[in-house]
């Protein structure tokens, strides 16, 4: 069981004096870990100051592969890296609770920048700063890298110096300010009783003082750490005031800040109030590429207009359980799944969730490969495996690249069968080969880009059993149709055209 770490700034009992009069009450510091310490040392030093679109309702901003190629020449390495990466995020997504109100422990799912995910870049502050932010519909805070004193541990990526990381100050920004304990947007955090996360502060009263509680983010690969600040959002031609973003000084590997996209009032959408958003995720290559595609952010009213071409099938509603952790996901009915046009027959448990969010499918553009439960997984990779019989399994790839389904091809031309998505309404995804299988390398060898747990199927899932991951949204137009509550997809190239 995770121990909870309580970090209030606040007047108070002082523990560490801030130079603008700001202190730190800690409770359980035994239990948490030692860089809170380093977080503490850091605070004390940190002072604040109190694309273009004709269209005004479309924001336009590039959006970048961010796959970081690894220092290793093991061909399999990047694909193992992503495979590991995928699982570790899952479990994180399916086994994600949310610290209680009263708590100052707040658990985001997030993934480390070693492998594939796509980034944006936003700027905040007066005059604006720019910083790379990872697009996550899996989570709903937004952070930054921040301060001329950030730390970033275990961040030794290729092409990234951990000492010389990009970071927002805020004491160079004339609209940066600490989110008070009694502000509303504090509430998208900690809940809405003022009392419990503002303790010092006296009921009913007017003048409190104390800032809202800091956050600590920990998810399977690291976590970040910082304050909260109400900050402008600047668009060409477009600023967004008081924008809720987090402050983070102390990282583990996470050398880039993470924009959420989920359902959480805290998220991006929820605080510009988006009607719609999209993206279009170019190809995947495992390494580093300039090349870019668009994010579209579009804050009119379309009503119920569609999008030309797309599918559509409905959001479900979110499970209403005790996990609140859930209700950041966006989730959507699989019906059926066909392997070769043949259906692949998944227990119902698995494709519709209960109340508590145990089963289920979530779309993920913080995943890189699509994760299914063991149970699932075995029976989609065993009728791949029937109508490939032809071919031998390659089990000596499938231990070294960490994917579970691996063949070898022989030098003539083969017939991979079709993997096709049904969701409820009739919408098919029907992938193209480059968003289920993988050549490694120069090698003869195939392998399917569905991860599971090596662990034998439960009888009864935990979280959402499958996890539609950004792999296989590669080259699809993909619409978070928020006002009428669909999600939409169509086939395209998404790489611009020279």
């Amino acid at each position: 069981m995770a121990s909870f770490v309580k970090l209030y700034v606040g007047e108070g009992q002082m523990l560490l004096p801030l130079p603008i009069g700001y202190h730190f009450i800690i409770s359980s510091l035994p239990m948490a870990p030692p860089y809170i310490l380093h977080l503490l040392s850091l605070l004390s030093l940190i002072a604040f100051t109190t694309s273009s679109n004709s269209n005004p309702n479309i924001i336009i901003l590039p959006l970048s592969s961010l796959i970081t190629k690894p220092p290793s020449s093991d061909p399999f390495q990047a694909l193992k890296l992503a495979a590991s990466a995928s699982v570790t995020r899952a479990h994180h997504l399916k086994h994600h609770n949310s610290a209680s109100k009263s708590s100052s422990l707040v658990t985001t799912p997030t993934f480390p920048k070693g492998y594939g995910g796509y980034s944006i870049d936003l700027q905040f502050g007066t005059p604006p700063q720019k910083s790379s932010f990872v697009l996550d519909t899996g989570s709903s805070l937004v952070w930054f890298p921040c301060t001329s004193r950030y730390l970033c541990s275990n961040c030794l990526f290729p092409n990234i110096d951990p000492n010389n990381i990009p970071t927002f100050i805020p004491r160079n920004s004339s609209s940066s300010r600490l989110l008070g304990c009694t502000n509303p947007k504090c509430g998208y955090i900690y809940g809405p009783d003022v009392q419990s996360r503002c303790p010092n502060c006296q009921p009913q009263t007017q003048n409190c003082s104390q800032t809202c509680p800091a956050y600590f983010i920990q998810y399977g690969s690291g976590s970040t750490a910082g304050f909260l600040l109400l900050e402008n959002l600047d668009f060409p031609g477009k600023i967004v005031p008081d924008f809720l973003v987090g402050c983070s000084i102390l990282s583990t590997r996470q050398p880039s800040g993470i924009a959420g996209f989920g359902r959480g009032k805290e998220s991006l959408p929820s605080q510009m109030g988006l009607k719609r958003f999209s993206y279009c995720l170019i190809s995947h290559r495992f390494d580093d590429t300039p090349e870019n595609s668009d994010l579209i952010l579009q804050t009119g009213s379309s009503g119920g207009a569609k999008t030309d071409g797309l599918s559509y099938t409905p959001f479900r509603r979110n499970p209403s359980g005790s996990n609140t952790a859930f209700l950041v996901y966006y989730y959507v009915t699989l019906r059926r799944v066909f392997v070769g046009g043949e259906r692949v027959k998944i227990p119902f448990k698995f494709l519709e969730p209960d109340s508590d969010g145990n089963g289920g499918t979530i779309v993920d553009s913080g995943s890189t490969f699509t994760f299914m439960e063991r149970s699932v997984y075995d029976l989609v990779a065993r009728e791949f495996e029937k109508q490939l019989a032809n071919y031998t399994r390659a089990k000596d790839v499938e231990a070294q690249s960490g994917l579970g389904f691996c063949f070898n091809i022989p030098g003539v031309s083969l017939t991979i069968p079709q993997f096709t998505l049904q969701f409820k309404g009739g919408a098919k995804m029907t992938l193209p080969l480059a968003n289920y299988f993988s050549f490694l390398g120069d090698s003869k060898v195939l392998c399917l880009t569905i991860v599971s747990d090596g662990g034998a199927g439960p009888e009864r899932t935990t979280g959402p059993a499958i996890i539609l991951g950004n792999y296989q949204q590669q080259n699809f137009y993909i619409e978070y149709d928020l006002e009428n509550e669909r999600f939409g997809f169509r086939p395209q190239t998404c790489k611009k055209s020279a």
